[in-house]
C-alpha cells in the first residue's frame, strides 16, 4: 500500500521533542526558549535545478537542506533550538525519503536540533526548512556590526564547490578522488554553529558565505556602511583549487557560491581571541584583509598589492 501524506510524515518525520514544548502533530508546534532569551529565525528554500543538482543523494540532500539554515544560526551566533520542514515532491518514493529523512535528522541531531513540524505535498522536488534558534539580547552577531579598522577573517576553506560545479558543467576536468572532494564540499557542507557560538562578544559582525564572497562581504559593507580591501593570496583554498588556473580560482573564491563558511569582522585587539576561538571549535580561521572607509568601496589585492580587476565577478542571483 503507498504512503500517504500522513503515514509518511508518521513513518520518516515524528519524532519526541524534549527542548519544544510541542512538536509534530498539532496544527501549531509549541517553542519554549530560555528566560531572557531572543528567537533568530530563518528560512531557506531549495528547488531541484536551481539549487541542487537531480544527481544528489538523498541523504546528502537530506543533510544540506538543514545545513543551509544551521549556517544561518552560526553566522547570528545563536544556539539551535528547533526547526520545521516543507517538503514537495513529485510521487511518494520511500528509496528516497529514508535516506533523505536519515540525513536530515543526523545531522539534526548533532546540533542539537529538534524537528517540530511542518508540511509535504506533491509537486516539483523541493524543500524549505525553517530554523529557530535563541541568542542573549544584544548578543547577536549582525551584519550592521563592521567598523573601519577591524580585521576580516574567513573560517574553513572557499571555492571548492564552485569548482565541483565547474566539473559537473564540463568545464574543468578532475581525477576521481579529486572529483569527490569537490563535491563533498557542495553536496555536505559543515555549518559552523560551534564557531558562531564562540565568537559572540568577540566579533563585530558576520555573514555566512552563500552567494559568493565578493556579494556576500557587500551586504556586511552596505549595512555597515565600510569599505574593505581583501588579499587574494590569503584567501583559504585547498591544495585542489590551488592546483587550478589563476582565473578558475579568482571565480570559485570570489563568486563561487554555496562555501557555507563564516566571513567575520572583528577588531584587531581581539586577534588573538579569533585565534583562541578557532583553535577551542576545531575550525580553521584566516585573516584576510581589513574594514576601510566607504569611500574606498571594495578592493581585492595581488601579491604585488596592484587591485585586481573585478568586472565580471558577480554574486550569485537567484533570478539571474
Amino acid at each position: 500500500m503507498a504512503l500517504g501524506e500522513f503515514e509518511l510524515i508518521d513513518r520518516y518525520f515524528r519524532r519526541p521533542v524534549r527542548r519544544a514544548a510541542l512538536g509534530v502533530g498539532d496544527d501549531c508546534a509549541l517553542l519554549q526558549p530560555r528566560a531572557g532569551m531572543q528567537l533568530a529565525v530563518s528560512t531557506d528554500l531549495l528547488v531541484e535545478g536551481r539549487h541542487f543538482l537531480s544527481t544528489v543523494a538523498p541523504a546528502r540532500l537530506g543533510h544540506k537542506a538543514l545545513a543551509v539554515n544551521l549556517s544561518d544560526l552560526a553566522a547570528c551566533g545563536a544556539e539551535p533550538l528547533a526547526f520545521t520542514l516543507a517538503l514537495s515532491m513529485p510521487a511518494v518514493r520511500e528509496d528516497f525519503l529514508a535516506p533523505f529523512a536519515q540525513g536530515l535528522l543526523a545531522l539534526a541531531d548533532a546540533n542539537g536540533i529538534e524537528l517540530v513540524g511542518g508540511d509535504t505535498t506533491a509537486g516539483p522536488l523541493s524543500i524549505a526548512i525553517t530554523v529557530f534558534g535563541e541568542v542573549p539580547p544584544g548578543q547577536a552577531l549582525l551584519r550592521s556590526g563592521a567598523r573601519v579598522g577591524d580585521e576580516l577573517w574567513l573560517s574553513g576553506t572557499l571555492g571548492d564547490a564552485r569548482l565541483a560545479l565547474e566539473a559537473f558543467r564540463g568545464q574543468v576536468q578532475l581525477s576521481g578522488e579529486g572529483f569527490e572532494q569537490a563535491r563533498r564540499a557542495m553536496e555536505l557542507p559543515q555549518p559552523r554553529v560551534a564557531l558562531g557560538l564562540a565568537l559572540r562578544g568577540i566579533a563585530s559582525a558576520a555573514i555566512d558565505l552563500s552567494d559568493g564572497l565578493l556579494g556576500d562581504l557587500g551586504h556586511v559593507l552596505r549595512r555597515s556602511g565600510c569599505g574593505a580591501t581583501l588579499y587574494f593570496d590569503a584567501l583559504p583554498r585547498s591544495a585542489l583549487l590551488a592546483a587550478q588556473p589563476l582565473a578558475l580560482q579568482r571565480t570559485c573564491l570570489l563568486t563561487g557560491g554555496d562555501d557555507y563558511e563564516l566571513l567575520l569582522a572583528a577588531p584587531a585587539a581581539r586577534h588573538d581571541h579569533m585565534l583562541a576561538a578557532a583553535n577551542q571549535t576545531g575550525v580553521a580561521l584566516t585573516c584576510v584583509g581589513r574594514v576601510e572607509d566607504a569611500a574606498q568601496g571594495l578592493r581585492v589585492l595581488d601579491a604585488s598589492g596592484q587591485a585586481l580587476n573585478l568586472q565580471g565577478l558577480a554574486a550569485f542571483d537567484h533570478f539571474r
